[in-house]
């Protein structure tokens, strides 16, 4: 017993460290989704129809957004190595290598949602005997969309700054920056959405266009500290002394990134195909699930925090060749993050029925939300536990496994489950979210016997 205690609980200078990582991740975080929740209330209060248009949007703008993030993740593992060896040439190859992907990644965008963003927004706009007005529902979503997409470039620029601050243990300022912005966010939602103060009433708009200006405030914050403070930054020392990446570096940064690119690409896109499936069952559907979402996602950032807390402490020991210590040390972050994870459950099953009341919205998409928050408290422990057994998996660079774990299964096992459930039974939606949560039992088994074998302990900078 005591054996067990020593290899899944760390003493106190370890939580000291870890909660020194992870608190201001959750912080900024925990902030950043408060916030989105208190604005998708604002606009939950307008009606059913314009929040499900907002709903829709985001859903679509999440694969950008994991795109973004898996486009900068595998410059991100060699960051946290090359931080942990001291190599800070490295380092402003990776930030520079980050910027043109950035930049890659944003004109894909762009395309994408110009040309085809009306016809996206359609698949999710089923028709149902719940009603709903769906020809308004694509009006707000259009308006939405065409305001929002403004703020993707600073969203961008911003993961690139902060992510590698973060990557290089500087966890605070990111975290004061998005502070500031989810509170601007606030403010001009507020003043926005309903025309307070003299400020037009613009509704949909007037939320995206909150949303807009506060990523231009958190860029200017993160970007103007990176470069005042050169000292605690070194690697910001002639970072634009030149755009270049050697050839060499790209095609390793390629060779390890492009899988969690695709990765986070496909399985951003399968989350999509999911909540296409579930919005099979009506707008109401659609509505009751962005509620339970929104409001799981602000208990959530407990236990993603951790899996940021993986690629940096994990990384950092990697990449100084400490591999028993790397090993001790995830496998107590993964205890922590489960057993912090099955709180978090608890809190959200207690709260269950109170947050859609906040809604102004129809009496069936409160019920759906109280659903699927109950299917989402009863899960979470399973959620935290897959989510560090994944970053373990990648902070060695491991991203083929990665690829394999998470987008394959979700487009072989998850998609082709919620197809067949959605469109060939009359399951109730959140049975079929039930179905697809317990079908991942099959990856938490391979993820723990991947962690377990070490097959992530490499240094890829050496």
């Amino acid at each position: 017993m005591r054996s067990i205690c020593r290899k899944y609980i760390g003493d106190r200078a370890f939580y000291r460290r870890l909660l020194a990582i992870t608190v201001p991740i959750m912080v900024q975080s925990g902030i950043t989704n408060f916030v989105s929740l208190l604005d998708n209330i604002m606009v939950g209060r307008i009606g059913t129809e314009q929040m499900s248009g907002v709903a829709i949007v985001n859903q679509l703008f999440f694969v950008f957004y994991l795109c973004i993030f898996g486009g900068f993740a595998g410059a991100g593992i060699f960051t946290a190595q090359y931080y942990g060896c001291g190599d800070e040439e490295g380092i402003r190859h990776t930030i520079r290598y980050k910027l043109w992907m950035g930049f890659l990644l944003i004109a894909i965008a762009f395309a994408v949602f110009l040309l085809k963003g009306a016809d996206l927004i359609n698949l999710y706009l089923n028709a149902s005997e719940d009603g709903g007005d769906l020809t308004a529902a694509l009006s707000y979503a259009m308006t939405y969309l065409k305001f929002a997409l403004v703020g993707l470039p600073a969203f961008a620029i911003v993961q690139v700054y902060a992510n590698t601050l973060r990557e290089c243990g500087e966890t605070v300022v990111p975290m004061k920056a998005g502070v500031v912005a989810v509170f601007v966010n606030l403010v001009f939602n507020y003043l926005l959405i309903y025309g307070k103060f003299g400020f037009p009433c613009m509704g949909v708009g007037g939320a995206a266009l909150a949303t807009v200006i506060s990523r231009f405030v958190e860029m200017g914050i993160v970007v103007g500290w990176a470069h005042r403070h050169t000292e605690q930054c070194h690697y910001i020392k002639g970072l634009y002394r030149t755009l270049r990446v050697p050839g060499n570096l790209i095609r390793k940064y390629f060779i390890t990134g492009s899988p969690l690119l695709i990765n986070e690409t496909l399985w951003s896109a399968g989350m999509a195909v999911l909540a296409q499936c579930y919005s099979m069952r009506g707008l109401n559907v659609v509505a009751g699930q962005n509620i339970s979402n929104t409001i799981s996602s602000v208990f959530n950032v407990v236990f993603f925090a951790m899996g940021d807390a993986v690629a940096i402490i994990v990384g950092q020991l990697l990449g100084a060749g400490k591999y028993e210590e790397a090993r001790d040390q995830d496998n107590k972050i993964i205890a922590f993050s489960t057993a912090i994870a099955t709180m978090v459950g608890l809190i959200i099953l207690a709260t269950s029925s109170l947050f859609p009341l906040l809604y102004n919205t129809t009496p069936e998409a409160r019920v759906i939300a109280t659903h699927f928050l109950i299917a989402q408290a009863i899960f979470t422990p399973q959620m935290g536990l897959l989510h560090t057994t994944y970053f373990t998996l990648r902070s060695g660079g491991r991203t083929i496994i990665t690829f394999l774990f998470d987008s394959v299964f979700m487009w072989v096992v998850s998609v082709p489950l919620a197809w067949i459930l959605s469109r060939y039974t009359a399951l109730y939606v959140v049975w079929i979210f039930v179905f697809l949560q317990m079908s991942e039992w099959i990856k938490c088994v391979i993820g723990i016997v991947l962690v377990k074998k070490g097959v992530w302990m490499n240094n890829i900078v050496k």
